[in-house]
């Protein structure tokens, strides 16, 4: 063999050497990566059902005070009605009206409070609420989502109860715009007040996200992450199933909304819950007061 023939066997084999080590290095941060990711998914989901078991507690003891509470004063303004009754029977009927009102929202509390003891949860924490909200996407921004909230309207007070559930939908449109879309994905949050009642919109690009990450070239990004008619059409009419979309429009329709999921080609996901009547009907809606 030549030295110009061995030395050119000798590089390729070098070279052949080198791209193995190149690769296998390239392989293990790619597992690394994963690895990491997966680790990470798994510290918000944990730390989101921790959430989910404080929250549950929390409705708990607050729907508690509050049943009791009315409850007290409506013994009280019962006692003077009878009263009343005997010198200004009118009086008493106005008042024996409120009592009704009063009743059905403290015994709508207690129903609730029977429903969320159910689910078995046990761990103490304050009530979400708009503070609870903010700590929620200070959680998913330090996971690597990318949070925008916007609010519009006039914010008015909720019922423990329907504030709960708002919170509820927000925290798991959330965590599953993170699980699906990864690191990087784009969640833009929008709550709209009206004279009545909330819209709230959910929107992430989990599937610009992913492909964002998995792509060399703007152009590899756009060939992922193109649609057609069809894909248009089938995301308008596909209905959307598992678990967390069930509680979601559960408990929606527990306080008169209506909630709606689905696929937005080429981009990534949509949630919205909207409550028309949110303001004056969230304390006895939905609820069986006849039991």
């Amino acid at each position: 063999m030549t030295p110009v023939l061995f030395t050119n066997v000798a590089l390729a084999v070098a070279a052949a050497v080198f791209l193995a080590l190149w690769i296998i290095t390239l392989v293990r941060s790619r597992r690394r990566v994963v690895n990491r990711n997966a680790a990470e998914r798994q510290r918000i989901d944990l730390e989101l059902s921790l959430a989910e078991q404080q929250g549950r507690l929390g409705i708990i003891r607050e729907l508690q005070d509050v049943a009791v509470l009315s409850i007290a004063r409506l013994i009280t303004r019962a006692e003077g009605a009878r009263y009343m009754a005997e010198s200004d029977p009118s009086t008493a009927v106005r008042a024996a009206t409120n009592i009704v009102d009063e009743g059905r929202v403290a015994l709508a509390d207690m129903r609730r409070v029977l429903t969320i003891a159910r689910e078995g949860e046990a761990v103490a924490a304050a009530q979400p609420g708009p503070q609870s909200a903010r700590d929620l996407f200070r959680v998913m921004r330090d996971a690597g989502l990318v949070v925008n909230f916007t609010e519009s309207g006039e914010r008015f007070e909720l019922k423990p109860g329907a504030e709960l559930a708002i919170y509820r939908i927000l925290q798991s449109s959330l965590a599953n715009a993170l699980k699906h879309g990864g690191l990087g994905t784009e969640a833009r949050v929008s709550f709209a007040w009206t004279q009545d009642g909330l819209q709230m919109l959910i929107d992430d690009d989990g599937i610009r996200a992913a492909a964002r990450r998995d792509s060399s070239s703007d152009d590899e990004v756009a060939a992922r992450t193109a649609y057609t008619i069809d894909d248009d059409l089938k995301a308008l009419s596909e209905s959307i199933a598992g678990a967390g979309i069930t509680q979601m429009r559960e408990r929606a329709q527990l306080f008169g909304g209506v909630f709606n999921a689905g696929t937005v080609p080429g981009l990534g996901f949509s949630v919205s819950a909207v409550f028309p009547a949110l303001r004056f009907h969230n304390g006895v809606h939905g609820v069986d007061l006849s039991r």
